[in-house]
This record gives C-alpha cells, sequence and structure tokens, in this order.
C-alpha cells in the first residue's frame, strides 16, 4: 500500500475517472472533451481500420527516436568537451540556463531551408529540443563523479575518450538516466509540434486535420497513444534507473 506505483496508479484512475464523470454530466462540453473511454474507443478503431493509421504512426515514431538517439549522443559527447573545458563551460552556462525560454519553432523555416520539408527538419527539430537537456545531465552527472576515479584513469594512462566511455560514462549513468527522460520527453514534443506547423505525413499532421474538422474523438484517441507511448518509456527508464541506483549503493 506504501508503494509509490501505487499511488501513483490511484492519482492516475481518479484522474481519469473525474474526467469520465465531468464529460458524461456535462460538466466539460463534448465539443471541447470526449470520455476517456470513448478516446480509447476511438483509438482502437483507427488501429483496426484507419488506412493511414500504421504510416503516420510509423513516421511519427521513427523520427521520434532518431530525435532521441540524436540528442542523447550529441548531447552526452558536448557535455563531455563543456565540463573538460571550464572556460568554455563559464561562457556557455548562460545560453544553456536560458535555452528553453527563446522558443525553438522560430528555428523552423531556416530548417525547412536546409532540409527540406520532410523528416530531417523534424528529427532536427526534435534534436533541438533535447540536447540541452541532455547537456545539463551530462554536466550534472560528471561533477558528482568522485576525483578519484580520475586520478585512476591518470594512472592507468586512459586516453580522454577511454577515460569517457570506460570511467565517466559507466559513473555518470545512474544521474543520466533523469536527463534521457527529460530528452525523450523533450523530443517528443519537437517532433509533434513540428508535424503541427508543416509535415506531409505523422501523428501530428494527423491531430491538426482532426482538430481542424472538429473529429474530437479522432483527436483525443491520438493524444492518448502518444501519452500512453511516452508513458511507457518512462516507466521502463524509471525502473532501470531504480535498478542501476540499488547495484551502485550495493556496490
Amino acid at each position: 500500500m506504501k508503494h509509490p506505483a501505487f499511488w501513483r496508479l490511484v492519482i492516475v484512475a481518479g484522474a481519469v475517472l473525474g474526467i469520465e464523470f465531468a464529460c458524461r454530466t456535462g460538466i466539460i462540453d463534448r465539443v471541447t472533451m470526449v470520455p476517456p473511454s470513448q478516446m480509447a474507443v476511438a483509438l482502437v478503431r483507427m488501429i483496426r481500420s484507419a488506412p493511414w493509421f500504421w504510416s503516420d504512426a510509423g513516421s511519427t515514431f521513427q523520427n521520434i527516436g532518431a530525435a532521441i538517439a540524436l540528442s542523447i549522443i550529441l548531447g552526452f559527447l558536448t557535455g563531455l568537451v563543456i565540463h573538460a573545458l571550464p572556460r568554455l563551460r563559464t561562457v556557455l552556462n548562460p545560453v544553456l540556463l536560458s535555452y528553453y525560454a527563446v522558443p525553438t519553432f522560430v528555428y523552423y523555416p531556416l530548417l525547412i531551408v536546409i532540409f527540406g520539408i520532410g523528416p530531417a527538419s523534424l528529427i532536427v527539430m526534435g534534436a533541438m529540443f533535447g540536447i540541452v537537456a541532455m547537456i545539463s545531465a551530462t554536466l550534472a552527472s560528471i561533477d558528482r563523479i568522485p576525483r578519484v576515479y580520475g586520478k585512476v584513469a591518470r594512472v592507468t594512462r586512459l586516453s580522454p575518450w577511454q577515460t569517457a566511455l570506460r570511467i565517466k560514462l559507466p559513473a555518470a549513468t545512474p544521474y543520466l538516466i533523469t536527463g534521457i527522460k527529460l530528452t525523450v520527453a523533450y523530443s517528443v514534443i519537437g517532433v509533434i509540434a513540428g508535424e503541427f506547423i508543416l509535415a506531409t505525413a505523422g501523428l501530428g499532421r494527423r491531430l491538426t486535420l482532426s482538430y481542424n474538422e472538429f473529429d474530437t474523438a479522432t483527436m483525443y484517441g491520438l493524444i492518448l497513444l502518444i501519452f500512453i507511448a511516452v508513458a511507457i518509456v518512462n516507466s521502463v527508464l524509471q525502473r532501470w534507473e531504480a535498478r542501476i541506483h540499488r547495484r551502485w549503493y550495493r556496490a
């Protein structure tokens, strides 16, 4: 009864039941929102019979996966470089702190000019959202690594890349997963929002079409799908994080 997962489930179930009640009783207008049960029915119907579903879902999740991978890899490597150069870190700290204050969508026209209309622009957009979260998490994670590990690397004469991959990455992993979870969330936002603006395929484009056509059930069904996918990924990462922390503290 005291397990956090149980209480999270209770809170989510209570919120869903509350929304269901509000929609069914007219507290929330059906034009504004449909009941969660109707969202689930619409999602199942789309999966079974919508001719566009699998192509659009495949396009979106493929772009999201590429954006997440790009954000994590480039974010971690950039964080290593910034951490190794204290003066560069001092210069970039204000930029990193204020990065999300600037709407990244202002760069979308430039991305279209460079990469064209298609998956490349959406992937870069998603990566631009997620990379700074990974850089910040990398810097914070490396700051927590005991200094004795650096001495071990120097004694064993490891190169900078060997030190990064064999010492810094394993030691920072328990704290990096928080950055990875943020990167996943930001990358999803970047790709879906990019599809809102301009895309030839994808769930974001389909969401926009459903909104313009007042197809509320389809719109919320797609939102439910995205929510479920992100929740599953975050749950997997959270369990991975808990397992790593347990092993770390046992060691």
